[in-house]
C-alpha cells in the first residue's frame, strides 16, 4: 500500500484456525452418489480490535454440498483468523485494509483447509474459487445504503 511515495507495512502477528467443522449427515449413502453436488458458499469477515492498532480478522467460510434432491451431502465450516498490526497504516485506511486486504491474505489457508477436510471426509477435494473481497465489500456497502 502506498500513499505519496510513503510505504506502509502490515504486520501479520499470528494466524490460526479458530474453528473447523465437517458434517457428513447422510453417510454412507452420500459417499456412493455419482452426480456432481451443488455447492452453496457463505463467506463473512469479523473484525475485532483488541489493542491499539491490533486487530483480529476472522474469515468465516461455510460450504454446503447438496444433491439434486436438495439433500445435504456435506457441510464444511472454517473460521480462520489472523492478528494484524496496522500501526504504520493511517487510520483512514484501516477499514479497507481489514475487510479487503487481510481476508485476501487469509483465504489461501482457508482454501487448503476446506480442500483437506472434504478429501478427508471421503469426497473429492473442494477447491474454492478465489474470492474478490473488494467486490464483496462494495456489495455489502450498497446493501447497507438501501
Amino acid at each position: 500500500m502506498q500513499n505519496s511515495n510513503e510505504s506502509f507495512d502490515i504486520e501479520v502477528t499470528a494466524q490460526y484456525l479458530k474453528d473447523l467443522s465437517f458434517e457428513n449427515p447422510n453417510s454412507p449413502m452420500s459417499l456412493i452418489q455419482k452426480d456432481a453436488p451443488k455447492i452453496g458458499l457463505d463467506v463473512n469477515v469479523n473484525i475485532q480490535k483488541f489493542e491499539e492498532n491490533n486487530y483480529e480478522v476472522v474469515l468465516n467460510v461455510t460450504a454446503t454440498a447438496t444433491n439434486h434432491s436438495d439433500e445435504t451431502i456435506f457441510i464444511v465450516s472454517v473460521a480462520y483468523a489472523g492478528i494484524f498490526d496496522l500501526s504504520t497504516i493511517p487510520e483512514e485506511f484501516h477499514r479497507n485494509v481489514l475487510v479487503i486486504y487481510c481476508p485476501t491474505l487469509l483465504f489461501p489457508f482457508v482454501r487448503a483447509i476446506v480442500s483437506d477436510a472434504t478429501r478427508d471426509g471421503g469426497f473429492p477435494p473442494l477447491m474454492l474459487k478465489p474470492i474478490d473481497f473488494t467486490k464483496l465489500y462494495q456489495q455489502d456497502n450498497e446493501q447497507s445504503i438501501n
